[in-house]
């Protein structure tokens, strides 16, 4: 018995019961619904039915009806006929590898997606669908923490994924934008795990800086701190240099430092959403103990690695207990916090902002650049550096809706 394939696209301005109306009419000639999708924009409605039906007299008085009741719901209907040959063409690509690019910012621009699609027609690859994650900007009203993201899903065949990434990373530096490149594989869907550096990541400050400045060495531990973050001198060598020079500084000054943290604006959005949905986290730092566990309170953090002050007699003695946590440490910290969570390492996120960071950003299933240097971008799977922390969620596919419970 010969059946026809054909796609029916309904435009107009939505309303309740539409689909139901349309697929009733398919339902009362026995078709099959090969596939279907929607998208309102503003009240507009986009529905694409791909069906087959017998061919003869049930095909003409189906589009005969979808007419009538389109014209009825007061919707504008188009039929394609789809060949057997194309449509069996389009059921092979379903096979092929499978990838979601995420665009971010405090506003985009329609040059900024423009050229996004450009790099991803120029390697041939198909866009499934486009699904906006934030939500709707008043023009009105003036928005306090502006954001902005679309999440692209796309199909295809890439042969050179770092040259793919490095063409997104060249074009998110040029149009101040964030595009972060992603798999759209099990592990996407079931992250279990975020570790976060501390200084200059959950925090908006370098404690080290702080405490050097009551001090007196500032300016002295500030050099060494930003040759470190550039990756210019070894972690380990900075570490010990710059504990030196706050040798006799009392422990007294330390609760006033914790106190007066300036917390990253998204951390707590971030966390207490991550921890709604039963993540865990973690705190991987180069800094120290004494202020991780303080923030470990704030946020409510499960872990906390970090450097520990040695003190005596009520001051700093200028040296430290126990390993140093450098970039190395940071990496096995996340293996062990995986292997303990039972997870595997694919299921881990990191984000940090220095040199030291990277060992876990490449290490971690997404490993994520936080406002980071140049070298740590260039260097890292993917960057936020346009937003907040909670930026992070959205890498995660997390609607605004799904956030703002």
């Amino acid at each position: 018995m010969a059946h026809e394939i054909i796609l029916l696209n309904i435009s107009g301005q939505d309303k309740p019961g539409l689909t139901s109306h349309l697929t009733g009419v398919l339902a009362q000639y026995g078709a099959k619904v090969l596939d279907i999708g929607q998208a309102n924009i503003h009240d507009t409605l986009s529905l694409g039915i791909l069906f087959q039906i017998q061919s003869g007299e049930n095909s003409a008085a189906v589009l005969k009806d979808l007419l009538f009741k389109s014209y009825e719901l007061g919707i504008t209907a188009k039929f394609t006929p789809i060949t057997l040959e194309n449509y069996e063409k389009w059921v092979k690509l379903q096979g092929k590898d499978r990838y979601i690019i995420t665009i971010l910012g405090e506003n985009l621009s329609a040059a900024q997606i423009s050229e996004v699609s450009k790099i991803i027609s120029d390697k041939n690859l198909n866009i499934d669908a486009i699904k906006r994650l934030t939500g709707r900007l008043s023009l009105v009203k003036e928005v306090e923490y502006p954001r902005a993201c679309i999440e692209l899903s796309i199909r295809g065949l890439i042969v050179d994924k770092a040259e793919l990434t490095e063409k997104f990373m060249k074009a998110s530096r040029e149009l101040d934008v964030d595009i972060a490149f992603q798999e759209d594989n099990i592990y996407r869907r079931n992250r279990r795990l975020v570790c976060f550096d501390m200084d200059s990541t959950l925090i908006q400050a370098e404690v080290i800086d702080k405490l050097a400045e009551l001090a007196g060495v500032g300016d002295e531990v500030k050099a060494i701190t930003e040759s470190a973050m550039q990756g210019e001198i070894d972690f380990n060598e900075s570490f010990i240099r710059r504990m030196k020079l706050l040798k006799g500084l009392s422990e007294e000054v330390l609760q006033d430092v914790a106190v007066n943290l300036p917390i990253t604006k998204g951390a707590r959005r971030l966390i207490d959403t991550l921890k709604s949905y039963g993540f865990k986290t973690a705190i991987l730092s180069g800094g120290f103990t004494y202020f991780g566990h303080y923030l470990q309170k704030e946020l409510g953090i499960d872990y906390v690695y970090a450097n520990e002050l040695e003190i005596k007699d009520g001051k700093l003695t200028g040296g430290y207990v126990g390993e140093i946590v450098n970039g190395e440490k940071k990496a096995e910290f996340l293996k062990e916090l995986a292997k303990k969570e039972g997870i595997d390492i694919d299921q881990t996120i990191a984000v940090g902002d220095g040199a030291n960071d990277l060992p876990m950003l490449n290490l971690a299933g997404l490993g994520i650049a936080f406002h980071a240097k140049p070298t740590v971008k260039d260097n890292a799977q993917s960057s936020i550096s346009s937003i907040g922390l909670d930026g992070v969620l959205y890498l995660l596919g997390y609607h605004d809706r799904h956030i703002d419970l």
